[in-house]
């Protein structure tokens, strides 16, 4: 399951960068695109607004075929103030313009790509692309919510892969 979800976050991350480079955070000091797994970060207290947050949910297994089917839930967190400049009363505004971002970067057919093991980038080795691929489903975008002077919205999709043998 981890080189799935390793692929699909490199796919998004690489794509939502092409589609706007200066979305990007800060965080201790480095500046990365802004595309966060949390699973991967250190716990923070606030969210980060105007960058996208990665969350993996439950997800199934399937044994019907010659190698096991994973369906893992997958969902993308962000909000965002506005900008201070217009008092915060773009906040709406930007909050669109990140959803057309997510949609334009998740939804380009086909929503698929070999998948990729990451594993040895600590040890300085390669990636190495694998037999199989991973897809995934639409992105359904859920409702705006509003938290304080923030808009936020969580949006969903399935990311699906065969589990190679030896995979963990």
């Amino acid at each position: 399951m981890q080189n799935a979800k390793d692929t699909f976050y490199e796919v998004l991350r690489s794509r939502l960068v092409a589609l706007n480079p200066y979305r990007t955070v800060v965080l201790r000091g480095v500046v990365r695109p802004g595309l966060l797994v949390e699973e991967n970060e250190l716990v923070m207290t606030v969210a980060l607004p105007d960058c996208f947050r990665m969350r993996w949910a439950v997800g199934a297994v399937s044994a019907d075929s010659a190698l096991p089917l994973v369906a893992m839930a997958c969902e993308i967190e962000y909000e965002t103030a506005g900008t201070a400049i217009n008092g915060g009363m773009d906040r709406g505004r930007l909050l669109a313009a990140m959803d057309a971002e997510l949609q334009a970067a998740a939804d380009p057919l086909p929503r698929t790509t070999p998948k990729v093991n990451y594993g040895g980038l600590a040890n300085g080795t390669a990636p190495v692309t694998m037999a199989t691929n991973v897809w995934w489903s639409e992105v359904v975008f859920g409702q705006t919510v509003v938290k304080d002077d923030r808009l936020a919205r969580t949006a969903t999709l399935t990311v699906m892969a065969y589990q190679e043998a030896g995979e963990l």
